[in-house]
């Protein structure tokens, strides 16, 4: 189902929802139902609750949007870190060039291959690709520099391997959720308080306070969305799967 799509259910049937109980509250109230009643206290009360769940709201959005900043970032290192392997070994023969850059080239098509959709379902990566980037550290390792020239881009292969490998730990602790299940329930239960506050106020069934009751609501919706949408980055468009190794390797994946 489209994330889209799935946008448009939760807040049209929220704002649904908002508005049947709106009507059906006010059926069942009396004709001695005065709405200018209401107490001071519940005025206070519902404007505190409502200050409170959009600080708690606005700080889990930022912390999925900077995780999903992390995780890109993530990407985008493990990616330039393989393509500076496979340039720095232009200096070596020809024999050891292209082992080099073929086990480049043999981790990357799987990464964006087989790994990228067992790590979205799962949440964690393969252990083909850990033996793969082992096998490339070491055929790195093995290298015998004979000139200057290649001593040195043997020193900056082996930093680049280690990055790689940095940034695909990184990664992988990245393809979990960022938000754990009792945060969840409390950005639900606060926004289902905070909408239910509404109420307390013995809003009426004009238009005006409809439609308003009905945008509240469906903002609520937008925003708990936009925390779902952002707290699983791998599975919510991320480097466009993996993105980043298709523009530096494109011909090592398929439909390159």
């Amino acid at each position: 189902m489209s994330e889209w799509l799935v946008l448009a259910i939760a807040v049209g049937a929220t704002c649904l929802l908002v508005v049947v109980a709106v009507v059906l509250r006010q059926r069942r109230a009396g004709q001695d139902d005065d709405p200018s009643e209401t107490p001071d206290v519940i005025e206070y009360m519902t404007m505190m609750i409502g200050v409170v769940y959009a600080i708690v709201l606005g700080l889990a959005i930022a912390g999925v949007w900077e995780a999903r900043g992390a995780a890109d970032e993530w990407v985008r290192q493990e990616a330039q870190a393989l393509y500076e392997v496979g340039e720095r070994a232009g200096v070596f023969p020809a024999e050891a060039r292209d082992r080099i850059r073929a086990d480049v080239h043999a981790y990357v098509a799987h990464t964006v291959d087989d790994e990228w959709d067992y790590m979205v379902e799962h949440g964690e990566l393969t252990s083909q690709g850990d033996e793969l980037l082992r096998q490339l550290r070491g055929v790195v390792l093995s290298q015998d520099p004979g000139t200057v020239r290649e001593a040195q881009a043997y020193q900056g292969m082996i930093d680049q391997v280690a990055t790689a490998d940095e940034a695909r730990v990184g990664r992988g602790d990245s393809a979990e959720p960022t938000m754990p299940p009792v945060v969840w329930i409390g950005l639900i239960a606060g926004a289902a308080v905070t909408v239910g506050m509404v109420f307390t106020l013995q809003i009426q069934r004009s238009g005006r306070e409809l439609l308003l009751a009905g945008m509240f609501s469906a903002l609520l919706a937008f925003l708990l969305f936009l925390v779902w949408y952002f707290d699983n980055p791998f599975a919510h468009g991320v480097g466009n799967s993996g993105e980043a190794f298709r523009a530096l390797f494109p011909q090592a994946v398929s439909g390159g």
